[in-house]
């Protein structure tokens, strides 16, 4: 009698071991997807930096007397190369100030294509244009990478909070990941003026 015991005790602890190590596992599988996932966010921004000083040296050309535009693109993209993140620590508040960086870098991109408008000249020129093109492709990549970043971080986030796997969750240490939110303001149209 002693002995069944025993034996139903150890066939239930191994059920329940077998089933933390799958659920464990399957944590590891999806946080390894938000790092890949980031990666992808993080190579798409590269991207765009490596572009810049390309555009720039191309406005430069053309409109020499632009400096304060030509240095602050120069200078948003040095602020946002700067910050890095660790997407498996990163806080919401770290995740809104390297968004802040890279929104800059968008508006300082925004301020040197307009610069353009007043130059028929540069904006005829054909490295110009393909770096514009460029830049514009690699937007729409930063769009779609951030877009699937925030879907596996979902899947993620769900994972670590549903129940039975939270208990799992916390006991090594998963925790719920940061996604891109839109920033402060994004609500409203930005006003252009010719």
């Amino acid at each position: 009698m002693k002995n069944k015991g025993l034996w139903i005790f150890l066939g239930v602890f191994a059920v329940v071991v077998v089933w933390m190590v799958s659920v464990y596992n399957g944590l590891v599988t999806k946080e390894t997807e938000v790092d890949a996932a980031w990666a992808n966010v993080e190579t798409v921004y590269q991207r765009r930096s490596d572009l810049i000083p390309n555009l720039v040296e191309v406005v430069k050309g053309y409109a020499s007397h632009e400096v304060e535009t030509l240095e602050s693109v120069t200078a948003a993209r040095s602020a946002a190369t700067s910050i890095t993140i660790d997407p498996s620590t990163a806080t919401p508040e770290q995740m809104e100030q390297w968004m802040a960086a890279q929104d800059e870098v968008s508006s300082a991109l925004g301020r040197l294509i307009a610069i353009s408008e007043s130059y028929p000249d540069l904006k005829a020129n054909e490295n110009f244009r393909d770096l514009q093109v460029q830049l514009e492709g690699t937007e729409n990549r930063i769009s779609t990478e951030r877009r699937k970043y925030n879907e596996v971080v979902k899947t993620y986030n769900v994972k670590v909070r549903r129940f039975p796997a939270n208990l799992v969750a916390s006991m090594f240490g998963f925790e719920r990941k940061a996604m891109f939110e839109a920033q402060e303001g994004a609500e409203v149209a930005p006003v252009v003026k010719f």
